[in-house]
């Protein structure tokens, strides 16, 4: 507040001047008068008292103004929270929804816990635990999902409630205006105040505690869910330590506890399915990009079939092209092998649905290609692992179930041993085979007496193992074949790129499937089996926690799965890479033996995107890896430094590659001449590009001389290139009939074309002929030289007819002799 606009002091210093004034009057003009020096004293301590009191009042009211201030700025507040608050609270939360969804929650815990927490029976089966522990661990991240939301929406509501709290315990609320009137006013605005706040105060508690109560139910079925899962990890991590504890009486025993067998039916498919359904829904991503990849090696392997086809070179047994025989089978088979494995840890059921996929494709591909023998033995081996594979379903031990197993086992060792000394082997396609069924009948053997003995879990596990093992051995062994068989038909028919092919450059693929594939598929038959011992995921979990543990150098943290994730990512995005690159290499061989074939399109804009894949994939892998970006800055200016000393000359090809991609001065696939040096561009790297030339060799020319060399491209112009040929007459040739025959004989030839036309000119006089050139063009430029070599024959031959002559250069040679002498010359 501004002192000087306050009456009370502008008058203070009025009758402060006055005073001042009377006195010095009465000072000069009698001397003699007497002054009362206490009265004047007492004069001006009322000044200065007045002055601190008036100093005082204007404080007050300045505080009281911004009080008011903050008040109304409360007030509104107060309002715009309040409306916040209602249009939250109408948004709603469907408690009835999070009440059903518990309820289906403890529902399918009630299924889960069937066998293990209740009916328990005499001993519990690694099956049993394992499916078990899959439904609760999917129950605890569903309910953990309601209970994020129930946690996120309560934390709103209580920040809108401490909001209002704090709003309304703001000290300046109790700061009161003095004035009486100001003072109903305001208290009237405070009385509106709470009369708004008090239903929306209410709502927030109520909304509150009703997701509270949610909250406490949610909490406490999660803390018996995870209770359940270590009371299941405590039996199992028994289980793996003492593999060949005995579980159940002798097989000839009495039993000590029975349940219906149809109930164990019931209950095990129930639960099968429960697993199958959540592992479903929550992997729904992975199962379309399975898909997705049926799909493209499905159109692969078709255009496959169809260029034998076409070209006739299908053999009748489709020997060494069994792959193609049935495409979508073969790919159905491919795929489900090799992409299993990006499903982390599947229901048993799920792996069950891929292998009987897998086998009935495999079985309609042998059918009439192996012999009669083989093909038996291999149904019989299926059937037995299907058997196998059902009985491995039933997740709790019965007596019949051990008797059956024993029966199937028997007749797996019986079929096996019969198979083996009937030594037939020599007829095999894959000569591997022989040996996973030998070791099918030991796995079989051991499983029998085992489970005599009442080791069951232990038997089962050997018991799946054994025709698992025999299956899955087959399927890989022919996955590997066929993928040998696919890479050598493209490569032997196929040596361009097509889209039908997906433009793969097969020369640069290679002709087999490298060794690693191999190594890999060994690898997954291992880990199939593994996953049905119990003992496989306790031996592997030190290898994880010691993949998974934070290690520190520095400052810096970091994980081997990170470093792995790291160089994954990396190599990943150099592989996406060159198969972008195989999109335009080689694509000059495409239009050369086809006219009729469409540029692909990327063209140089393929470096482009190879660097875009790149940097994406360094980025993406630097932060998976949780790599410092300021370690990153420091090695960026090291490279700088790099760049700056002796990186010139790779920097300028780089940047001369961009300015190619960019400007596209040339194109993947043109034809051009480069310093006299003519050919197809073959691509167009990050340093240098590659040009094949006419002779079939391939010129590698970095892209700072690419981009500063005399570049002619004749696939800017068309790919048109004008051609001449000079032809010589003789002098006594009639020139206009002979420029009729020739532009007849032009005309004649299709592949000359009408626009430009074609033109005869006479150049010269010659030293024996008259000399003229036919100027012409073709549609391509890749068919000027056979044209010209026809029209050559077509123009000798109506020169023939028509009598024309084309003289051979020829000189007229004169002797001069001596005269003879006589005898009576002297010399």
């Amino acid at each position: 507040m501004n002192l000087f606009n306050n009456s009370k002091v502008i008058l203070l210093l009025c009758l402060c001047l006055c005073s001042l004034s009377s006195l010095a009057q009465q000072a000069d003009t009698t001397k003699t008068s007497k002054i009362n020096g206490n009265g004047a004293k007492g004069f001006v301590d009322r000044m200065q008292d007045f002055a601190r009191k008036s100093a005082l009042d204007s404080r007050q009211e300045f505080e009281a103004d911004k009080a008011l201030a903050v008040q109304v700025r409360i007030f509104e507040e107060t309002r715009l929270t309040m409306q916040n608050a209602k249009s939250y609270i109408k948004s709603g939360l469907d408690t009835l929804e999070f009440k059903m969804t518990l309820s289906d929650i403890k529902a399918d815990y009630e299924i889960a816990a069937d066998g293990v927490f209740k009916h328990k029976g005499t001993a519990q089966t690694f099956r049993n635990l394992t499916a078990t522990k899959k439904v609760i661990s999917e129950l605890i991240k569903e309910a953990g999902e309601r209970k994020s939301r129930l946690d996120s929406r309560q934390a709103v509501l209580n920040g809108y409630r401490f909001r209002l709290d704090s709003l309304l315990t703001t000290s300046e609320l109790f700061n009161f205006p003095k004035d009486s009137a100001e003072l109903v006013k305001y208290l009237g605005s405070l009385v509106t105040i709470a009369k708004e706040i008090h239903p929306i105060d209410s709502t927030l508690k109520l909304a509150g505690r009703n997701v509270q109560l949610l909250l406490n139910a949610y909490n406490m079925e999660i803390n018996g869910l995870k209770i359940s899962v270590d009371e299941i990890e405590q039996i199992e991590r028994g289980m793996a330590m003492s593999p060949f504890k005995r579980d159940f009486s002798n097989l000839g025993d009495s039993p000590i506890y029975s349940r219906p067998f149809s109930e164990v039916l019931t209950f095990s498919k129930v639960k099968g399915m429960l697993t199958l359904k959540f592992y479903a829904i929550n992997n729904s991503i992975k199962l379309f990009i399975l898909l997705a990849l049926t799909a493209l090696s499905f159109i692969y392997l078709r255009s496959l079939k169809q260029i034998y086809t076409a070209k006739r070179l299908l053999n009748k047994d489709y020997e060494g092209q069994l792959v193609i025989r049935y495409p979508l089978l073969s790919a159905l088979l491919l795929v489900i092998s090799i992409f299993q494995f990006i499903f982390i840890s599947p229901p048993f059921i799920l792996n069950v649905i891929f292998w009987v996929i897998s086998c009935t494709c495999l079985s309609l591909i042998f059918r009439g290609y192996i012999t009669t023998y083989w093909m038996r033995v291999w149904l019989l081996m299926v059937f037995l692992f299907l058997m196998a594979a059902v009985d491995n379903m039933v997740l709790q031990a019965s007596r019949g179930e051990r008797w059956f197993m024993v029966a199937v086992a028997m007749a797996g060792v019986i079929a096996g041993s019969i198979i083996l000394f009937q030594k037939r082997q020599h007829e095999l396609k894959e000569k591997w085979i022989a040996y996973s069924i030998g070791f099918m009948i030991i796995l079989e053997f051991s499983s029998i007496v085992l489970n005599v003995i009442g080791r069951y879990n232990v038997a089962k596990t050997l018991f799946i193992g054994g025709f698992l093992n025999v299956v899955i051995a087959i399927l890989f062994l022919w996955v590997v074949r066929f993928i040998n068989e696919g890479l050598v038909l493209a490569f032997d028919v196929y040596t361009v790129q097509d889209k039908k092919l997906f433009y793969l450059n097969f020369g640069r693929v290679g002709s087999r499937a490298p060794f690693l594939l191999y190594v890999l598929l060994v690898l997954g038959w291992i880990i199939l089996l593994g996953h049905n011992f119990p003992l496989f995921e306790y031996l592997s979990q030190p290898l994880v926690t010691f993949l998974g543990k934070d290690r520190t150098i520095g400052d810096y943290t970091f994980s081997i799965n990170s470093l792995f994730l790291f160089f994954a990512i990396m190599s990943l995005s150099v592989i996406v890479s060159k198969i972008v690159s195989f999109f335009t290499s080689d694509e000059h061989l495409v239009s050369s033996r086809n006219k009729d074939a469409k540029k692909q399109g990327l063209g140089s804009w393929v470096l482009l995107v190879r660097i875009f894949i790149l940097s994406t994939g360094l980025f993406l892998a630097i932060a998976a890896a949780g790599i410092p970006m300021d370690r990153i800055t420091i090695i960026i200016g090291a490279l700088g430094v790099g760049i700056g000393f002796g990186l010139q000359t790779l920097v300028n090809n780089l940047v001369s590659g961009l300015i190619i991609a960019f400007e596209k001065p040339v194109n993947v696939g043109d034809i051009v001449d480069v310093d006299g040096q003519g050919g197809t561009m073959k691509s167009i790297g990050f340093r240098s590009s590659v040009i094949t030339t006419w002779d079939g060799g391939d010129l590698v020319m970095p892209n700072g001389d690419l981009l500063n060399s005399h570049l002619m491209n004749w696939t800017l112009a068309g790919n048109r290139k004008r051609v001449a040929v000079v032809i010589g007459v003789a002098y006594h040739t009639d020139l206009q009939k002979c420029r009729q025959i020739l532009m007849e004989t032009l005309e004649a030839e299709t592949r000359v074309l009408k626009s430009p036309p074609p033109v005869v000119q006479f150049e010269q006089f010659g030293s024996s002929t008259i000399d003229l050139k036919i100027y012409f063009w073709t549609k391509h430029m890749s068919e000027n030289n056979s044209t010209r070599s026809d029209l050559v024959i077509a123009i000798t031959n109506a020169f023939k007819i028509n009598e024309i002559q084309i003289p051979f250069p020829q000189q007229d040679v004169y002797l001069h002799q001596p005269k003879e002498k006589n005898e009576g010359d002297f010399i």
